[in-house]
């Protein structure tokens, strides 16, 4: 039944937030919220991962998702963010480079502005803005995924030799948020967020760094989980409401790959399985303009998951469609 409740998510998150871009023919933008206007908040990167779960919905055959849907979703992005694709972000934009390259549709301009990003100050890494000062794994691990799958495998291993020279937790195994100028020195941002996994662990599996991506596995099914359970833990709402969605997608490359060893591989399986679950669990059906549509929480709980909100926010649907999309991946491969 996972690739109908994939389809299900798909269906009702179109149907929920899709629009026309500006209200011009041939574009397709989302809602950031509903009830809520198409154009009065622009969260950049959201529409990023809606566009990479098009991908992945498009990839597995999904009727919901068409190829010219996916063309106009990108074309959407691009005239709502004043006709270009750059922003001042650059995690944003490495989250758009890689769903356009997986939609065979590569934005070489952002390839661009991301390896201006990569310095030598603090000894590597990745701004994670224009503002230059803090650089964190919520940029540097998108932007080092994307140089690994475009081929520059040099430069996507030095930013995660960075990564794990500066942000991982010699205690817990896990990164940690970034490093941010404090009164001119590099200060360390301690917080640890699930979605800052995914795309190392992500990373690690391009370069064939296998023990260390064995080793994130181990720390992510031990320290981000409900006690007692392989149910991932969730961030809220706003920008939270997306990231342990985004861990999800990255720990079914991981369950699916056989370099992992086995155990480490069905416990991928399981923290993916259990937590797409605990949201399906947790969905409600609503009706909108005379149909049904289902919402899903943005919280996971040890007993599942937590209500819907009245207000539905794109960021918690993509995050359900993120997991549910991954765990029709791993039931279609089994």
């Amino acid at each position: 039944m996972t690739a109908p409740r994939a389809d299900e998510a798909a269906r009702s998150v179109l149907t929920l937030f899709g629009a026309r871009a500006l209200g011009l023919p041939g574009t397709h933008l989302a809602r950031t919220s509903r009830p809520g206007r198409v154009h009065r908040d622009w969260h950049y990167w959201w529409q990023a991962h809606l566009l990479d779960c098009m991908v992945d919905a498009h990839g597995r055959g999904s009727p919901v998702v068409s190829e010219r849907l996916i063309r106009r979703h990108l074309r959407g992005i691009r005239l709502r963010n004043w006709g270009r694709l750059r922003n001042g972000f650059y995690d944003d934009m490495a989250w758009l480079a890689l769903a356009a390259h997986r939609a065979g549709r590569p934005a070489r301009g952002l390839e661009r502005a991301l390896r201006g990003a990569i310095t030598d100050d603090w000894g590597g890494g990745a701004f994670w803005s224009t503002d230059r000062d803090f650089k964190n794994t919520a940029a540097t691990a998108p932007i080092a995924l994307y140089l690994a799958r475009t081929g520059d495998r040099v430069a996507a291993g030095r930013l995660l030799d960075w990564l794990l020279a500066h942000l991982a937790d010699p205690d817990t195994g896990l990164l940690r948020d970034g490093l941010r100028r404090v009164d001119g020195r590099p200060t360390l941002v301690p917080h640890v967020f699930t979605y800052n996994q995914g795309p190392v662990l992500a990373v690690m599996l391009e370069l064939g760094r296998v023990d260390d991506a064995t080793r994130l596995l181990g720390a992510v099914g031990t320290r981000l989980t409900h006690p007692g359970t392989a149910v991932l833990r969730t961030h809220g709402g706003g920008d939270g409401g997306l990231f342990t969605g985004i861990l999800v997608r990255y720990l079914a490359l991981a369950a699916r790959d056989p370099r992992i060893p086995a155990d480490a591989r069905a416990a991928a399986a399981d923290l993916v399985g259990a937590t797409a679950e605990a949201l399906w669990s947790g969905r409600e059906v609503r009706g909108w303009r005379h149909r049904p549509v289902t919402v899903f929480p943005q919280d996971t709980t040890p007993a599942g998951a937590g209500p819907v909100a009245d207000t539905v926010e794109l960021a918690a649907q993509l995050q359900a469609w993120l997991a549910l999309e991954a765990a029709a991946v791993l039931r279609r491969s089994a």
